[in-house]
């Protein structure tokens, strides 16, 4: 089985571009699809960006989004478009940038200097349990595992203010799973695998919480019993992969049902 990044080589058909930048916008592409393929898409809005490598950028602080107007089982590597802090398209693209989703994607690149990538959602799921006076609880398999890791924001509107960006790099400090309330779920991480982790057991969290109060009240988890969790919660860990090998395995799912992303 090949890996994503065994995937990456530049094509011959690509316009000349160095392989750091296009490893990055096939690994990109890919999640997208991913995202898709779990279903978590909201028509043709909510976004991922990842920095462009220094290799390529020289220093300089360059993102990949994806394409306004397309839908994620349309992102491929090659139309995903570069811009920079502003969100001022760098690369010719013909695609549009959506402002209201890089207002709050930029802030958290440029605040924290770890977040090589950040995932926004607006699941089902994600989006109840923010609506929750009490947001996410600790009742389940999955919160247990981000005890004291969840940030909380909350909602000020449409995120077309730049001004909301220190308040929201505030509230996140250094915890890589932020809620944000009555909106959706977000995370950021070192790598895209890492924030994909952070984001998936979160979301599944929520989901777990979501139908677990369906039913009527919930157990909690010993406090205890949680601090071990989340300590014992190695795929967040690049020590242990940070998400990577889970990465893979759906890469490879995708790669049987649509390998377009790759174009």
């Amino acid at each position: 089985m090949t890996t994503v990044e065994q995937q990456s080589a530049c094509p011959s058909k690509t316009p000349v571009m160095h392989p750091d930048e296009w490893h990055a916008r096939v690994q990109l592409a890919a999640c997208y699809r991913i995202f898709d393929m779990l279903g978590w898409t909201e028509m043709i809005y909510n976004h991922i960006t990842l920095r462009v490598p220094e290799s390529v950028s020289g220093g300089e602080r360059q993102f990949l989004i994806n394409p306004f107007g397309l839908h994620y089982s349309e992102v491929t590597a090659s139309n995903l478009v570069k811009i920079d802090a502003q969100g001022r398209v760098l690369d010719r693209s013909p695609y549009p940038v959506n402002p209201a989703g890089f207002v709050v994607h930029a802030a958290i690149h440029e605040g924290l200097p770890g977040a090589h990538c950040v995932m926004h959602t607006h699941t089902t799921a994600g989006v109840a349990v923010a609506c929750l006076e009490d947001g996410l609880q600790q009742t389940n398999f999955y919160s247990a595992q981000l005890h004291e890791r969840v940030a909380y924001h909350d909602f000020e509107g449409i995120t077309v203010h730049a001004q909301e960006g220190p308040r929201l790099i505030e509230h996140i400090g250094d915890k890589q799973a932020v809620i944000l309330r009555n909106h959706g779920l977000l995370a950021w991480g070192h790598t895209l695998p890492q924030t994909f982790a952070v984001l998936w057991t979160l979301n599944r969290a929520c989901e777990i919480q979501m139908a677990t109060f369906a039913m009527g009240r919930a157990r909690p988890v010993p406090e205890a019993v949680a601090i071990r969790c989340s300590r014992d919660a190695l795929q967040f860990d690049p020590k242990h992969g940070a998400g990577q090998d889970v990465f893979d395995a759906l890469v490879r799912r995708v790669d049987r049902i649509d390998a377009s992303y790759k174009d």
